[in-house]
């Protein structure tokens, strides 16, 4: 519980607000006044610090200091983590050990040839730090160990082979083909929180699970997640991302698919592929596969352009 608290702790530090929220929490400048400022970067796409600078809300020297702090505290955050990462390392924590289930289920007729990716750009423009140590994400290791459980049932077998049938006739279509249609597919599914579904406030459901009580967001992404993998979709080409509704102002879950023609979100709040690298109401968080994870923050060249 307490290697767990620490790290939702730095996480918490990781999202810290943006300057412009900064500078309001500092007295330096009213809400008002960011608002303002906010509108016109959304008309000019001109960094926020330089409206500041322009508007005379702030000195040169007052956003370089805070832009300065912020960058700093980030580092130490970052650093704090990947030390957690990389301490108390204990069973089923490397990526490596935690067993392909979904393999297991992949359709005996996917023949899918999956054109090479060159490379695969971090979403929205974030810097992302890569760990194959999961041990801090056990939600996720033990919804795989539940899942390999389950698979051994008659009845979750019977309902993994009614998945199956939906998913025949997608296999062999381009990546960004299935994906599309995956995500309809998971999206006619119930929406249901976990306090209400399962009784706790945070529950990573197997797809077995979703398939019987429908889940929510993480559990649409998990379930979108399997089903391509059923398909015969490397698992190199897919991540559950845990972004931030700057909309809603919440956690959310997607599912990230990199296709040949670039990076798409599969989200359960909208029912088209969107783009996973172009700005958009999500900042992401980290990201995970069972491979690796990644720690996403804003990038550093973004924060010192926005100072000059």
């Amino acid at each position: 519980m307490h290697k767990r608290g620490f790290f939702k702790s730095i996480i918490h530090v990781l999202e810290r607000r943006r300057v412009g929220e900064l500078l309001v929490s500092k007295g330096i400048i009213t809400p008002d006044q960011l608002r303002d400022a906010l509108r016109s970067h959304k008309q000019t796409r001109q960094p926020l610090g330089q409206i500041f600078l322009e508007e005379s809300l702030i000195s040169r020297r007052e956003l370089a200091f805070i832009l300065a702090k912020q960058t700093a505290l980030r580092s130490c955050a970052t650093l704090l983590l990947c030390l957690v990462s990389l301490t108390g390392a204990t069973k089923k924590s490397r990526a490596d050990m935690v067993r392909d289930v979904s393999a297991q289920i992949q359709l005996v007729s996917a023949r899918a040839d999956f054109a090479r990716v060159a490379a695969y750009p971090a979403f929205y423009g974030t810097e992302e730090k890569r760990s194959t140590n999961l041990s801090a994400f056990t939600k996720w290791t033990a919804m795989f160990n539940r899942f390999e459980r389950q698979l051994k049932q008659d009845a979750s077998a019977r309902i993994v082979r009614e998945w199956q049938e939906n998913l025949r006739g997608i296999e062999g279509q381009s990546l960004k083909a299935m994906a599309e249609r995956v995500n309809d597919l998971v999206n006619e599914k119930r929406y249901i929180n976990d306090s209400k579904n399962w009784g706790q406030s945070d529950y990573w459901a197997t797809p077995v699970e979703f398939l019987q009580r429908g889940g929510d967001c993480e559990d649409f992404a998990i379930m979108k997640y399997a089903a391509l993998r059923s398909l015969g979709v490397p698992e190199e080409r897919l991540r559950v991302a845990i972004v931030q509704d700057t909309q809603k102002n919440i956690p959310h879950a997607v599912l990230v698919v990199y296709t040949e023609n670039g990076a798409y979100l599969l989200d359960n709040q909208i029912k088209s592929l969107i783009s996973a690298e172009q700005g958009s109401r999500y900042r992401p968080i980290y990201s995970i596969n069972r491979q690796a994870w990644w720690l996403h923050s804003a990038p550093s060249k973004t924060i010192i352009a926005s100072a000059n």
